[in-house]
């Protein structure tokens, strides 16, 4: 397991450098941040001469990633535009997000597990044909609809809620915009385990274990979903960066001042700084969510066994 775990950080480290490289290529080549600092405004030439002095943008591209690469490694990940260092941002940013995700997480995960369980155990019958028409349409409605029907719903009808989050950001007031945040990824990973389930339920380990008189609730716990969740983990570790870097819109909504909020300001004012900062520490997020993964892979199915 240890070799493994090396050997799986070595392989992180060119995959690391080439999203990297391409987010800063992006970032930097496509766009002049020294025009998106001043706006509409020229600026005078002089000045933005030193600006970009000031900023490496006269040197060559792979000299500038190097050069971002080694102050990101002494935990300096630049200074947005309006002053304040991109690490100051990310400790705002950053836990408000992580608290949306979690919540998010763990909705998708009690949810969908216990809606696709039900839903495989019950093949082919009118649950199981309703659970999968509402599964697709949740998939076919787009976040912002949903987001904005559910805000005015339990926000502004009703009045269970409140339409937007504060600034502390609160657990509770975090749920609406999770189960928003949640709501497709909850349909997949119901899909998911259902498909799953009905594969593994007539596997010839469960008939054994119901020929040996075991109570059907620990056939399905130990034996079945144990068995069944490899591929729902698989999503489900790819989708926690996901949910992080993808929540814009719902952050939006709900006025969440987190890492979505961060990512739009950064993009509308190109204020290149944010963005590359925001996005390499989601593709830190991305490989150690799946490295976590293929780790869990082992504790799920005692036949995979890393060399």
């Amino acid at each position: 397991m240890g070799r493994y775990v090396i050997r799986r950080l070595l392989q992180m480290i060119p995959v690391f450098i080439g999203s990297t490289f391409l987010i800063f290529l992006m970032v930097y080549a496509l766009g002049d941040p020294v025009a998106a600092l001043f706006g509409d405004k020229a600026p005078d030439p002089a000045t933005a001469a030193r600006i970009r002095a000031d900023l490496h943008l006269d040197q060559p591209l792979w000299k500038q990633y190097l050069l971002y690469m080694g102050a990101i490694f002494q935990g300096d990940f630049g200074t947005a535009f309006n002053g304040q260092p991109v690490t100051e941002l990310m400790a705002s940013a950053f836990p408000v997000t992580l608290r949306l995700t979690i919540v998010a997480i763990v909705i998708e995960i009690v949810i969908g597990i216990t809606l696709g369980v039900v839903s495989g155990l019950k093949r082919g019958r009118p649950l199981d044909t309703g659970l999968l028409v509402l599964t697709l349409v949740v998939i076919s409605v787009p976040t912002f609809v949903s987001g904005y029907l559910l805000q005015f719903l339990f926000g502004v009808t009703w009045g269970w809620v409140r339409p937007s989050v504060s600034s502390d950001a609160r657990i509770d007031e975090l749920i609406l915009p999770g189960v928003v945040l949640a709501l497709v990824s909850l349909a997949y990973v119901t899909r998911l385990s259902r498909t799953s389930i009905a594969e593994n339920v007539r596997a010839d380990y469960v008939r054994t274990a119901v020929a040996k008189g075991l109570p059907r609730r620990r056939v399905i716990t130990r034996h079945l979903l144990r068995n069944s969740l490899i591929p729902v983990v698989t999503f489900i570790g790819a989708d926690i960066g996901a949910l992080m870097g993808g929540a814009i819109v719902t952050e939006r909504i709900f006025n969440i001042h987190g890492v979505g909020y961060q990512l739009y300001q950064g993009i509308l004012r190109n204020n290149a700084p944010t963005v590359v900062g925001f996005v390499t520490i989601l593709v830190i997020v991305f490989l150690v969510a799946n490295l976590l993964v293929d780790l869990l892979y082992a504790v799920l199915d005692p036949r995979i066994r890393y060399a």
